[in-house]
């Protein structure tokens, strides 16, 4: 399956600017989008980076400093075989959660984000284009019926976590020992609990 990883290289995650500083973003970014390419060297996926500007990563990187739909779109537009898009956020990918997605059957897969985004997707429909604005995920299902194409969803609670508010370093501080796990635990993020729900600190 060959799979694109958009990665913002140039102003990621912006935010995460209450709690990082813009040096400090473009480092928890490229952990994050290291846990993602882990997570796929256990499947058989083909990953490329689809990166604004150059990156350092084990993978091809193609880049296409185009807003996210048009990027992608141009490979789509380009594709002779299905194709996947895994965003580079997902700090808690694993190759179980990553295989479900390339495995269900349909001619569009929707891995739904919280709040309405599509965190992964697999497209297997010649006339089918993304359209990451607003809520993505029903555009997305909206857009498969008009070409019809089958749609199915994929329920993951590890695929629908994208790491973009500060309240969502709890989730990679409980759920993930991956390199973004580490990188925050070294910036002395720390796990609060007491109040009734989780949440972080940073010491110092």
């Amino acid at each position: 399956m060959e799979v694109l990883v958009p990665f913002d290289a140039q102003d990621p995650n912006s935010r995460l600017a209450p709690v990082l500083t813009p040096e400090e973003r473009r480092a928890f970014a490229a952990e994050m989008l290291g846990d993602v390419l882990d997570a796929l060297a256990a499947t058989d996926a083909d990953p490329t980076v689809l990166a604004t500007g150059p990156v350092e990563c084990p993978v091809p990187v193609a880049v296409d400093d185009r807003p996210l739909t048009a990027a992608v779109n141009a490979r789509l537009d380009a594709a002779e075989a299905p194709l996947a898009v895994v965003m580079a956020d997902l700090a808690l990918a694993t190759p179980v959660a990553l295989e479900r997605l390339f495995g269900t059957v349909g001619d569009v897969v929707l891995a739904p984000g919280r709040g309405g985004g599509t965190n992964a997707l697999v497209v297997r429909h010649p006339e089918f284009r993304v359209d990451y604005h607003g809520a993505s995920v029903r555009d997305h299902r909206e857009t498969a019926a008009e070409v019809g194409a089958s749609t199915a969803e994929v329920d993951s609670f590890r695929l629908a976590t994208d790491v973009d508010d500060p309240a969502d370093l709890v989730e990679v501080l409980l759920h993930s020992e991956g390199r973004a796990a580490r990188w925050l635990a070294d910036a002395g993020f720390e796990l609060v609990t007491g109040d009734g729900r989780v949440r972080t600190e940073r010491e110092g």
